[in-house]
């Protein structure tokens, strides 16, 4: 399809190919989510603790992720040297989600053999990395992908209907996960196996649907933008250096003291809020004996609050500015980490299950806040000729300060029995409260 053409027929085309462009983004969403669940979050911890990890080793699963991040600069900028969004997307998300078949066929040979469980470990945690680095490599090019495609005047109500469908699939995907989990015959190692199967079909699944998708070709794409906003001779070259490029590219941000100011609020509140997140699920399933499918059941009951909960934050955000959102929300979500602290009086522990269930109803909803005010306020103070660089240096400035707070959340937990992961929780509530302070000098435009 070319785009330039000026006529009715081929705009009434483009208008429908766009709409199954969008179609088929919504679906590919929905199935991504399937692999992302199962692959990451509480199946995925439950399913290490079953071969016996440690804190500290659930803790790298969810940081190793967070790390991989610093590689988006990098990914943006190859992806932007290609010649095809879908194709650039092929090669990195693609090798991603294959790399699991790696863990589906050792369980396969391992069986119930819990000699093997140690190595099961750490296959599990190389294959989180390079799972993680194959997909930070393409994040950003998704993202140019899909925000290209997205007319203006629709992206919001689009992208909170794709949010809406992935939400309501991860409502529906992590209770019948956990169900197969807790009660397949073969034990919950070989439980884990069957629904990793699943998520890797779902996965695949989803690459196809990009098939789908108009194809766009970033350097023609980039070259018309910079035509239309910057006719002088302003022009970036394409052809330069690539270390050049990318040197340049990640240093332009760096001259706006507002972006440097949210940088830091932004790094700040990662490494707070995964000092203890992380072991939120840790903590029900070992100490409060919580069994995997009650966890999974409130976690997905915190995703509907979520899903609830954009709608009303939406409207706010629209009336108060993205700021306000985030502070209003971030002093709720501070004080989440000592919630935890009164699971051990006798009167909460005869309710556990009110509580818990309360608790992450109200996690999820002032999550949906969090989530929604910090990607419109990039986009509110990001100069727009810096909006791609600026998205991924964020992404991977809070990898930086979320996997330094896993790495020392889980340094932590593991030398804390019952009552020393109470600290955690405690100093987590404490550093969220001072990470706010940083965003209080951040200007909304």
């Amino acid at each position: 399809m070319i785009i330039g053409i000026n006529t009715e027929e081929a705009d009434r085309d483009l208008k429908i190919s766009v709409r199954t462009s969008l179609r088929a983004s919504t679906i590919d969403g929905g199935l991504s989510t399937i692999f992302s669940n199962i692959t990451g979050g509480v199946l995925l911890s439950s399913f290490l603790l079953d071969l016996g990890a440690s804190p500290f080793e659930i803790g790298m699963v969810a940081s190793l992720p967070m790390l991989a991040n610093l590689l988006q600069p990098m990914g943006a900028l190859l992806s932007n040297r290609s010649h095809s969004r879908h194709d650039y997307g092929i090669w990195t998300f693609l090798p991603s989600r294959l790399l699991w078949l790696v863990l589906l066929v050792c369980l396969v040979f391992n069986g119930t053999n819990a000699e093997g469980s140690e190595q099961l470990v750490y296959l599990t945690l190389t294959l989180v990395v390079t799972s993680s680095i194959f997909a930070a490599l393409g994040s950003a090019s998704w993202m140019s992908w899909l925000a290209a495609l997205v007319p203006s005047k629709l992206r919001g109500r689009y992208y909170s209907i794709r949010n809406v469908v992935s939400n309501i699939v991860s409502l529906l995907c992590l209770p019948i996960a956990s169900f197969v989990v807790s009660y397949w015959q073969g034990g919950a190692i070989a439980g884990y196996g069957i629904v990793l199967s699943v998520s890797i079909l779902a996965g695949l699944a989803s690459l196809a649907c990009q098939q789908f998708m108009i194809d766009i070709n970033p350097q023609k794409y980039q070259t018309a933008c910079q035509v239309e906003n910057e006719p002088e001779s302003n022009q970036p070259n394409y052809a330069a250096d690539l270390f050049n490029n990318l040197i340049n590219n990640l240093i332009s941000p760096f001259k706006d003291r507002n972006l440097i100011v949210f940088l830091i609020y932004f790094a700040f509140w990662g490494f707070a809020v995964n000092l203890s997140t992380p072991f939120f699920n840790l903590y029900m399933l070992e100490n409060l004996g919580v069994d995997i499918t009650w966890v999974t059941l409130f976690n997905s009951l915190g995703s509907g609050a979520n899903m609830l909960m954009l709608l009303v934050w939406g409207r706010f955000s629209d009336r108060v500015g993205n700021r306000p959102l985030l502070i209003f929300a971030g002093l709720a979500i501070a004080i989440t980490p000592l919630f935890w602290l009164f699971t051990g009086i006798a009167q909460i522990q005869s309710q556990l299950w009110i509580y818990l269930l309360i608790f992450h109803l109200f996690l999820g909803g002032a999550w949906a806040a969090i989530d929604l005010g910090s990607n419109n306020i990039q986009i509110a103070i990001a100069p727009i000729q810096h909006h791609a660089t600026f998205f991924a240096i964020a992404s991977a400035i809070a990898g930086i300060g979320s996997a330094l707070g896993t790495t020392v959340g889980g340094i932590l937990a593991q030398n804390a029995h019952y009552d020393g992961i109470f600290g955690v929780f405690f100093l987590s509530a404490i550093l969220r409260l001072v990470a706010i302070i940083p965003l209080l000098f951040v200007h909304e435009k």
